[in-house]
């Protein structure tokens, strides 16, 4: 268990869905800039890249952290 971890029970999916609601797909391809975000976005196609991609999948999760603590202030 990870009580500690504020992405924990979080899934890629969700923490993706809950950033394009927030952001919107133009904006976070300006912010994390992967093609996927923006080139004919999909979560589909942009969850089939993130779990494969180490390095975009961490930028999304402390894009997701910042935005949280953010509005948490």
């Amino acid at each position: 268990m990870q009580p500690n971890n504020p992405l924990h029970g979080k899934t890629l999916e969700a923490i993706l869905t809950e950033l394009v609601a927030h952001y919107g797909w133009p904006e976070l391809g300006w912010r994390i800039r992967i093609n996927c975000f923006n080139d004919d976005p999909s979560i589909k196609s942009s969850l089939k890249f993130l779990r494969k991609t180490e390095w975009a999948r961490k930028k999304v999760e402390e894009l997701y952290l910042s935005t949280k603590f953010q509005a948490a202030k």
